[in-house]
């Protein structure tokens, strides 16, 4: 899976958005060919922002202290 920048996360939930309606217009036109290949997409969407928040918030728990390092005599 590709990585999303996290610049283009509005632009992910507009296509999120936009998969949502399309899907539902092929269900109620009955494209089933076309509603699974929407579905598979917008589930992949989804998990791309699931992937985005989730990348979000380890970058942001991983800040750590080293500490100095001590010299031991041998």
């Amino acid at each position: 899976m590709l990585r999303v920048g996290p610049t283009q996360r509005t632009r992910l939930i507009e296509i999120t958005r936009s998969l949502t309606e399309r899907t539902a217009e092929a269900k109620l036109n009955g494209w089933l060919g076309g509603e699974e290949g929407l579905r598979v997409s917008l589930e992949a969407a989804r998990n791309k922002l699931t992937a985005m928040d989730r990348t979000r918030n380890q970058n942001t728990a991983r800040i750590a202290d080293p500490g100095i390092p001590q010299i031991r005599k041998p």
